[in-house]
């Protein structure tokens, strides 16, 4: 069971105050950020309804943790969940590219679930549980909550800034039952947390009444793609989509990095407001 021998401080700010630049902030520093309220009430009903119909298997360390991989084509709503306009209007601004879903899945946290250990999503050289997925170098990890994640029922943990430390101890190949400076996020339904990929992250125990659900989608940049190929979206699965959720199904190996790039290469520009030190700034 994941226990903790401190108590975790609770971020339970009003993230709905943050600007566009203080939101990049958190999730460039901090490694995560909420952003309040991006499904309607009528969203969350039909999301229930339609996740109460897949199946899930238990995770190896309890039946109480429940998923199910690659449910992005079993249509409704959660296939248009894929486009949600404001989750996608904040992605593309961050990313400033096209955006590719590389992958979508379901999860429920059940009362008696022992917490998911702190680990990262973003393994370089490829892994057993994610695959070369998590090779890419940047990817955002979108948990959309279908109830509300209150201090008893599983919210999500996080050790802020571990993404960027140089020593060994940020090995994004080590998993920690817990971490000091790990920090309690209670989120309320129809909000989502977004996560960088490579800090390290997971969720308390569900000592509550009802069960934590939650879809996750991962989405990268056009530019960034993984070190070795992975499996496609299916043609057939994709040509069925319609057209404002299958522009997010592009060739999950596409990348526009140059090998053979010079030191001067032809028309390189002067400024780039996506690295500017004044981004955090912008409304």
């Amino acid at each position: 069971m994941t226990t903790a021998t401190h108590t975790p401080r609770v971020d339970d700010r009003d993230w709905t105050k943050l600007t566009f630049g203080e939101q990049v902030r958190m999730l460039e520093v901090e490694g995560y950020l909420v952003l309040p309220n991006v499904l309607t009430e009528d969203q969350l009903a039909q999301l229930r309804a339609e996740a109460a119909e897949i199946h899930t298997k238990g995770a190896d360390y309890s039946e109480r943790q429940r998923t199910a991989s690659a449910i992005a084509f079993r249509g409704g709503a959660l296939t248009e969940l894929v486009a949600n306009p404001p989750t996608v209007a904040f992605l593309e601004r961050l990313f400033g590219d096209d955006l590719i879903a590389m992958s979508y899945a379901y999860a429920r946290s059940e009362p008696g679930h022992p917490g998911i250990s702190l680990h990262t999503d973003g393994q370089p050289w490829g892994s057993k549980i994610f695959g070369y997925e998590g090779s890419v170098p940047v990817l955002v990890r979108v948990l959309n909550y279908l109830e509300d994640l209150t201090l008893e029922v599983s919210p999500f943990r996080v050790v802020p800034r571990s993404h960027l430390s140089m020593h060994s101890d940020g090995n994004p190949y080590l998993r920690y039952e817990s971490h000091p400076d790990e920090v309690m996020v209670p989120v309320k339904a129809g909000s989502a947390v977004l996560i960088n990929h490579r800090v390290f992250h997971g969720n308390f125990p569900n000592v509550g009444e009802y069960a934590r659900e939650m879809l996750a989608i991962a989405y990268r940049p056009a530019w960034g793609g993984p070190i070795q190929e992975v499996d496609l979206w299916p043609d057939d699965e994709v040509a069925k989509l319609p057209e404002d959720v299958r522009r997010f199904f592009g060739d999950k190996n596409m990348h526009k990095g140059d090998f053979h790039g010079g030191n001067k290469p032809p028309g390189m520009k002067s400024e780039a407001p996506g690295i500017d030190s004044g981004r955090w700034d912008r409304p």
